[in-house]
């Protein structure tokens, strides 16, 4: 009887726990994170009798929780892989509706602007034209500087959202060391912590969202974590703390580095994935790019305008003044330098100007220039003196103090040129519509050759005067100021003829003595467009790019690089979306509860826990009768 009964209530017991099991996971089949258990039922060992072995009833082994390494970490790195998309989809759209736009977009505003020039050049002497282009002129620099500013909001909203998922990622960090050590000190008494362990896998995946995640489990029960290329956040009970640091040229910027016990590691280039990885992949790919691109269309529309502005001639007769200002180089030296050197640069060409960043450091005794958006090094010529600047890229250096060794500097052609753009023009005489020079034809001449235009091409070296073009044949021709010869050369049709300062362009075939005159503009002139057309045709002309994109050529193609990377990055995220989606099916349905499946433990434990209860009150009526018969 006594084994009869040992055994039922082993039974009972065994099963009774079967049942607390079952009914705890149906109880969590909702909760995130959770993973069935499933009561792991052993026999207990024999007892030996005369006859053999006699059963010894069940006991639960253990209680152990279902779990997928393999799909766990696709979940999680298809989670990393959808953050840091999504975040940069997200960073990218808002750029891309700003410059997109069909009212308020760069080529809308460009558009604008080339349109008022177009109507002046069709009525020049119209104070109401004039005031027009002065509007749009004032219009266009107040709409690149808004896009200036929007970028820098989303930079300083960029910003403070890294420092918050830094302080994410530290929280997370130190509960996953905590939970390791309960679940190494749970974890010695033979038996599994299982929901210590599902609060820890939980927590691994929320810190997935947040940066790319490897882990690797101890023997003792504890996981470590690593991210970036193999750097530990949590080893055992230990978590790493992640910091802020400010950025070696620009301390707005910051960078990600990891506490040492007596140091700051940085590991800025080595993040990837997550929000976190996402944020400074929309800061490098979208946000510096085309703050620095703009900056480059400020400075070409204020160049060429410029140019043409001082080259020609106001309703007042007068020699034109710039029409905008705009933001020179910027340089921001390394946090790091000891010398003293400081760097004076300047612009010098339109068509080698590019939107990278560089880098000026002294090292090896000598002044060495990187691009630092290429990583390819940039050769200067010059000393750096300002009587022989350093130039390269479309720039001059010019040095002074004296440098310590590997002090470096941060180039930036670009990046301040819109915050400095301004509108100096103030009334709409001073529009510069007219050419400083005219042109006209020798009433004598023979031949089919007639004036283009004429104009000044370099106001610092136009010298006043009146010219004469004298052909001695259709094809030589010689420039004479008087009795002085200015220049010589072999004409052919349409190609500027240019000497001190000034051009004139013909076409057709002149005769032998055919002779053209280019003197100063006449104040009475004053129906002249021959400039504000220059203005025009500067804008549409190749210019930029090593002379192959004009100013709307590169603004297109900004809007279509924006919109590109928009688009890759939201396909991007909704495949990982997707794929992240049907990881977490896959691993709920390995894991998760099953309510069906639930039901029929439930039922068969149940069944088997009755009979267990009919075993000992037969035992019982057993024993009462042996006692009974006995008695």
């Amino acid at each position: 009887m006594a084994d009869l009964l040992s055994t039922s209530v082993s039974g009972l017991l065994a099963f009774q726990q079967a049942l607390d099991v079952t009914s705890n996971n149906i109880s969590n089949s909702a909760t995130p994170g959770y993973s069935v258990e499933t009561a792991n039922l052993v026999e207990q060992p024999g007892q030996f009798t005369g006859s053999g072995f006699s059963g010894g009833g069940v006991a639960v082994q253990s209680t152990t929780r279902a779990y997928n390494a393999q799909l766990t970490q696709q979940v999680r790195t298809s989670q990393s892989s959808y953050s840091s998309f999504n975040t940069l989809a997200t960073q990218a759209q808002q750029i891309d509706n700003m410059l997109s736009d069909s009212t308020t977009g760069l080529s809308a505003s460009l558009q604008n602007f080339v349109n008022a020039l177009q109507t002046v050049s069709t009525s020049p002497t119209s104070t109401a034209a004039r005031q027009a282009l002065l509007n749009q002129g004032q219009s266009l620099t107040q709409q690149l500087q808004n896009y200036n500013s929007q970028i820098g909001q989303y930079s300083s909203q960029l910003e403070s959202q890294i420092t918050s998922d830094v302080s994410q990622i530290n929280t997370l960090s130190t509960n996953i060391a905590n939970l390791n050590q309960q679940i190494a000190a749970a974890s010695a008494s033979g038996q599994t912590p299982n929901q210590l362990l599902d609060q820890r896998g939980t927590l691994i995946d929320q810190l997935s969202k947040y940066i790319s995640v490897q882990t690797v489990a101890q023997s003792n029960g504890m996981t470590d974590v690593y991210i970036g290329n193999g750097q530990a956040l949590v080893s055992g009970g230990n978590a790493q703390q992640l910091t802020t640091i400010p950025g070696t040229y620009n301390p707005t910027q910051l960078g990600i580095g990891i506490q040492n016990s007596t140091s700051v590691t940085n590991l800025t280039t080595e993040m990837s994935g997550g929000e976190l990885g996402g944020l400074l992949s929309a800061r490098s790919q979208v946000l510096n790019p085309t703050q620095n691109a703009i900056g480059r269309i400020s400075v070409a529309v204020a160049t060429l305008i410029n140019q043409q502005q001082t080259s020609g001639m106001t309703l007042n007769g007068t020699t034109g003044q710039p029409m905008f200002t705009v933001g020179g180089v910027q340089v921001l030296p390394a946090s790091g330098n000891t010398g003293s050197a400081t760097i004076t640069a300047s612009l010098t060409s339109l068509s080698q100007l590019t939107t990278d960043n560089y880098q000026l450091q002294y090292a090896g005794g000598s002044w060495q220039l990187k691009d630092t958006t290429t990583g390819q090094s940039i050769a200067m010529t010059g000393n750096g003196t300002a009587a022989s600047p350093f130039t390269a890229a479309g720039m001059s250096f010019v040095i002074s103090g004296t440098p310590a060794a590997n002090d470096s500097y941060q180039i930036s052609p670009t990046a301040g040129a819109t915050a400095g753009l301004t509108m100096q023009l103030t009334a709409p005489s001073q529009i510069a519509a007219a050419s400083l020079v005219q042109a006209s034809a020798g009433a004598a001449n023979t031949g089919t050759g007639v004036v283009g235009s004429a104009a000044v091409t370099s106001p610092a070296n136009y010298v006043a005067g009146t010219y004469t073009v004298t052909f001695s044949s259709p094809t030589q021709y010689t420039v004479t100021n008087g009795t002085s010869t200015v220049a010589s050369g072999t004409y052919t049709s349409g190609t500027p003829i240019s000497f001190n300062g000034q051009q004139v362009t013909l076409t057709g075939t002149p005769a032998a003595n055919d002779t053209f005159t280019v003197s100063p503009n006449s104040t009475a002139n004053t129906g002249d467009n021959s400039n504000v057309l220059a203005m025009i045709s500067g804008l549409s002309s190749k210019v930029l790019s090593g002379g192959t994109a004009s100013v709307n050529d590169v603004a297109t193609n900004l809007i279509s690089q924006v919109g590109v990377l928009t688009q890759q990055a939201q396909n991007n995220a909704s495949a990982q979306q997707a794929v992240n989606q049907e990881a977490t099916t896959s691993r709920s349905n390995a894991t998760g509860v099953n309510l069906d499946q639930q039901a029929a433990d439930m039922l068969r434990y149940q069944q088997a826990y009755q009979a267990m209860a009919q075993v000992i009150s037969m035992s019982n009526q057993m024993f009462t009768s042996l006692i009974q018969a006995v008695g």
